[in-house]
């Protein structure tokens, strides 16, 4: 008797260190019974059947997926190597168990066929300048495609575009001509606003002859001030006027 009674208590121990679960905060359990989902249990500690039961652990944090480099052409016909860093966590882990074999894998490769589609679909400029809008585009398209599979992906970002030697040339050139292009164009843009003012002055002037004597005078002073030997007499055209008037001949004679 002691010995069965050994025995059966051995059994039951066995069974007890079997049956008893214990799952971290961050861990769930999809249970099956006899085949079939019967319920997500965790965290903490649960009994699971042995032999009706069985169960499969999944990871509730965040993973971070590296997309391997990808071979893109953009809509201007530029072949450059894009790639991504992706983040997303299961949220449903049954779905994630029963809707699909490897999740990892899966949302590994929906990535890197959503991120050559996306990408394809506009211009090298758009890819180096609104990278927040594409990273905000190809998260929503794979949010949308790995809901059934109980993912959610929290985050895209597109780390590094590689541009072909010939084109960071190409895209230089077209930098420098667009630098001398804004160069001209506020140059004449100051010429214009400093022609306007001429323009006003003048008229400032015309109202006031005496304005004009005053600004010779200004001149000088500006001019005696630095140290040169050049010495400027103004001399008024009114008094040129009748020299001009004394060399035409006169149309009555």
């Amino acid at each position: 008797m002691s010995s069965a009674l050994m025995f059966l208590l051995i059994l039951v121990v066995v069974f007890l260190a079997a049956s008893l679960k214990v799952l971290r905060e961050y861990e769930r359990a999809v249970v099956f019974q006899l085949g079939r989902f019967w319920k997500v249990k965790g965290p903490g500690l649960f009994i699971l059947i042995p032999i009706l039961q069985q169960m499969v652990r999944v990871d509730l944090r965040t993973i971070v997926l590296d997309v391997p480099t990808q071979d893109v052409i953009s809509r201007d016909n530029v072949s450059v190597k894009v790639n991504a860093v992706i983040y997303y966590r299961v949220v449903d882990a049954a779905k994630t168990v029963i809707q699909v074999e490897n999740a990892a894998a899966a949302t590994s490769q929906l990535s890197q066929t959503t991120l050559r589609s996306v990408l394809g679909k506009h211009d090298l400029d758009e890819m180096l300048s609104e990278r927040d809008k594409l990273n905000k585009d190809i998260q929503t398209i794979l949010d949308a495609q790995t809901d059934a599979w109980g993912i959610k992906v929290a985050n895209v970002e597109i780390k590094h575009v590689d541009i072909p030697e010939s084109m960071i040339r190409a895209i230089a050139r077209q930098a420098e001509a667009e630098r001398e292009r804004r160069a001209k164009i506020i140059h004449a843009e100051g010429e214009y606003q400093a022609s306007e003012k001429l323009v006003d002055a003048a008229r400032v002037l015309a109202g006031a002859p005496a304005a004009i004597q005053l600004r010779y005078l200004q001149t000088l002073t500006d001019i005696a001030g630095e140290k040169n030997s050049t010495i400027i007499f103004p001399l008024p055209i009114d008094l040129l006027q009748g020299f001009m008037n004394w060399q035409k001949p006169d149309s009555r004679e």
